[in-house]
């Protein structure tokens, strides 16, 4: 891999990872055009994309350390941690059960077709609902299961599915939403790119050019950084409409391109 397919990557992972779009669907798919990725390199770019996400909310992050004597902290990450060891469980079993995400383009399109409308619907039944501000314990079991979901069918992105997870079991408040899920994410990426790190290391298969390795992780962190601020104030604003609709042209586009023999 060159340095700017290294670079490339870094971007495409930095936007995707956190914006409701799809990161694993997108990266597979910039496979077929810049050449395969190792397991390292996957790690080493969500990685930086989870840090850039961890320096964003390291306030809140602390502040819910700190301030754990708190009742509302406590109850809030006791929430996080309930929504984390689903994942980390129901994520052990579909490791055990085999499952292993498709590599071809077909699915991937689907998902974001299937995705897209469903965050139609989904943003529609939310703004049917009595508004609620506060993370229920409903919302982090959904979250939670919501994460495996993703994990198990690319293209249907981890963002999106928790996101509309949480605003299906209550949470009217988009932002207040998205920062649970997002923080929900630190802990469960940092711990599924740990273990299959440690999983390479084990078996030797730790492998890349480093300088490339460097540079994606770098373009990956500051993507990351200003995708991540640049959602959060515009769903302020916004409805996630412009999102489920780019992924249904997108998802209809690469059916096409398959059906052409051009993916």
């Amino acid at each position: 891999m060159d340095y700017l397919n290294a670079a490339i990557l870094g971007v495409i992972e930095g936007i995707t990872e956190f914006l409701p779009v799809s990161s694993t669907g997108h990266l597979l798919i910039a496979e077929h055009w810049v050449g395969a990725r190792s397991e390292t390199f996957n790690v080493v770019i969500q990685a930086g994309a989870i840090l850039a996400v961890t320096f964003i909310y390291r306030d809140k992050i602390l502040a819910l350390i700190l301030g754990w004597r708190k009742p509302e902290n406590r109850s809030y990450a006791g929430k996080l941690i309930l929504a984390f060891l689903i994942t980390s469980v129901l994520g052990l079993i579909a490791k055990k059960l085999g499952f292993e995400l498709p590599d071809t383009v077909q699915p991937i399109a689907w998902a974001l077709i299937i995705g897209g409308f469903w965050m139609m619907a989904a943003e529609w039944i939310a703004a049917k609902q009595k508004p609620r501000e506060r993370i229920t314990w409903a919302v982090a079991v959904a979250v939670g299961v919501a994460q495996i979901i993703a994990g198990i069918f690319p293209g249907t992105s981890r963002s999106a599915a928790t996101i509309f997870a949480a605003m299906l079991t209550g949470m009217s408040d988009r932002a207040a939403a998205t920062e649970f899920a997002f923080l929900v994410g630190i802990p469960t990426m940092y711990a599924a790119s740990g273990y299959e790190l440690f999983s390479q290391y084990r078996h030797g298969a730790v492998q890349g050019d480093w300088v490339a390795l460097g540079i994606a992780f770098v373009v990956s962190a500051i993507t990351a950084f200003i995708a991540v601020k640049w959602l959060l104030g515009y769903i302020r604003t916004h409805r996630f409409t412009a999102f489920a609709v780019y992924r249904v042209g997108l998802g209809v586009a690469l059916l096409a391109l398959a059906s052409a023999g051009a993916a």
